[in-house]
């Protein structure tokens, strides 16, 4: 795996946003640099609203993570399927990324260093 993935802390205070309700805050976030992909901000579970997040049944699996499960949003305007994932048992070279979230950035998501 070599370099196709970097994980370190990601500086600074990280927010989550969807339809204008705060998901979380997190000065322990992770940045997560994956070949040619933009960055990904992995938050501590225990920093998000885990109530605000309903488990879905989509897995998918990657070959450099291993599998993903996800989540979608409900918030007091709409849901957002499948909105987030996380790594539950990630392979080892990226076990840092347990007990994470990632958020799929959109119109209804926001994820901001503060």
């Amino acid at each position: 795996m070599g370099e196709y993935i970097t994980i370190r802390k990601a500086g600074g205070k990280w927010t989550i946003r969807s339809g204008g309700a705060i998901l979380g805050e997190s000065n322990n976030a992770l940045e997560l640099s994956e070949g040619d992909y933009d960055p990904v901000i992995y938050f501590p579970r225990k920093d998000v609203a885990m109530a605000m997040l309903e488990r879905t049944d989509k897995t998918t699996h990657c070959p450099h993570k291993g599998d993903a499960n996800y989540y979608s949003i409900a918030n007091r305007s709409s849901t957002t399927e499948n909105a987030v994932w996380t790594y539950e048992a990630p392979i080892d070279a990226v076990a840092k990324i347990k007990d994470h979230l990632a958020f799929h950035v959109g119109d209804s998501i926001k994820v901001e260093q503060i």
